[in-house]
């Protein structure tokens, strides 16, 4: 059973630039983690991913619904996590401050993801070989579809896994081959234009076939310019991202996502405001066939559903350190797998446990193993660092979900 709970305040200082975009010029890295100990004494870890300021808050929420699971087993709740789940995002005093977004939900995807790695550790298995040892049925008894009623129901849900469980040995050569990445850090705001050429170039030295770039400068003259650099240099065969962070307002989007369509970008990132659903209809029209990538900062199943409904995303990122942790993790998988869009994560977890559930949204799911987005800055921090070679991520052999840091265990 659940014996002991600790929540830490984790954050790290960035340098010479690194993480920095076009709203967020001065980043630090920070999770609230959360740590639930068992009676023999095995830690399952938990993050939520905030840059700095108010992380301490976010411990704090953590915290109020870490001590709901105290004297609890936790094969017992994961076995009906869903309800859980539902449960603690409905408390009645916390869901005003949300509902189901901000300080609060963040708090509970640190608890969420600290039941899951304590889980796979009590199994003694990698999070992902867990999660597709499990039938349709246990999986989706650890997720909340409520308010999902009119598009995915419990058994549409079970439907589809059943259906992706009878192809899922195709699809377990990604195991051996590994889960392909792409580089983010090419290209961070405040890095001059040598240092995107220099970073282009290591890039595609390291095997990465995909990279992204940060845009949103008050010149979009710069946003071009810096662009094309990365086009010249890299080729046409390469995929290049554009990542805006919501800088631009929908007329000054429209306008410069066309200017940008000479360099062929992949898609482009977070364009405009993540609450305005109708102003990306408007943009995904107006910039066709340029697609656009959504989701970062999209903090709940509801909104994806939104989204989804509205067919204006060409990929979709939601993030487990984001949105309520792996559960809401894999029903917005689910939902996207139902609607044809691919998923492709934010990392604000360094990739540490998204590389877990690409590999289930693949195997067990039936999604394309597209791409992960691989950030380095925090690796010497983690006690199992992801591993990347030639540009593909090797998958995790060790128990739980590889989010243990070396100094909050």
């Amino acid at each position: 059973m659940i014996k002991n709970i600790d929540i830490s305040d984790a954050r790290f200082d960035l340098k010479n630039g690194a993480g920095s975009d076009a709203v967020h010029k001065d980043p630090q890295y920070a999770y609230a983690v959360t740590h639930l100990r068992d009676e023999q004494g095995i830690s399952g870890t938990g993050l939520a991913f905030t840059l700095g300021e108010g992380n301490d808050l976010v411990c704090r929420a953590a915290k109020f619904y870490a001590e709901t699971l105290r004297g609890q087993d936790i094969e017992t709740v994961m076995h009906g996590f869903g309800d859980t789940f539902r449960k603690l995002s409905n408390e009645q005093q916390f869901r005003w401050l949300g509902p189901h977004k901000g300080v609060v939900h963040l708090g509970l995807a640190a608890v969420t993801n600290a039941c899951y790695d304590l889980w796979a550790k009590k199994c003694g298995v990698p999070l992902w070989k867990l999660l597709i040892s499990l039938s349709p049925e246990a999986i989706v008894n650890t997720l909340d579809l409520s308010y999902l009623e009119d598009v995915l129901t419990r058994e549409e849900a079970i439907a589809m896994l059943t259906e992706a469980a009878e192809t899922a040995a195709s699809r377990m050569a990604v195991l051996e081959q590994g889960y392909p990445g792409y580089d983010t850090s090419v290209g961070w705001f405040n890095y001059d234009d040598e240092k995107v050429r220099d970073n282009c170039k290591r890039a595609l030295e390291q095997g990465f076939g995909a990279m992204k770039l940060k845009v949103g400068s008050a010149d979009p003259q710069r946003d071009i310019r810096r662009a094309n650099i990365v086009r010249d240099t890299v080729g046409d065969n390469v995929k290049v991202m554009l990542d805006a962070n919501q800088q631009w307002n929908l007329p000054q989007a429209i306008s410069i996502c066309n200017e940008l369509k000479a360099m062929h970008p992949y898609w482009v990132e977070e364009p405009t405001h993540p609450d305005d659903v109708f102003a990306h209809v408007t943009l995904a029209k107006a910039i066709a066939p340029v697609k656009l990538a959504l989701g970062e900062h999209v903090p709940n199943r509801i909104i994806f559903k939104n989204y989804l409904q509205s067919g204006c995303a060409g990929f979709m990122q939601v993030d487990a350190v984001r949105v309520g942790g792996v559960s809401e993790f894999i029903t917005i998988s689910l939902l996207c797998k139902k609607f044809g869009v691919p998923v492709v994560p934010h990392v604000g977890d360094m990739g540490q446990l998204h590389q877990h559930l690409v590999l289930f949204n693949h195997i067990a799911m039936g999604h394309e193993a597209l791409f992960l987005e691989h950030i380095p800055h925090l690796k010497e921090h983690f006690l199992h660092p992801v591993k990347i070679e030639n540009g593909v991520y090797v998958t995790p052999q060790e128990p739980g979900s590889s989010c243990d840091l070396k100094n909050h265990v």
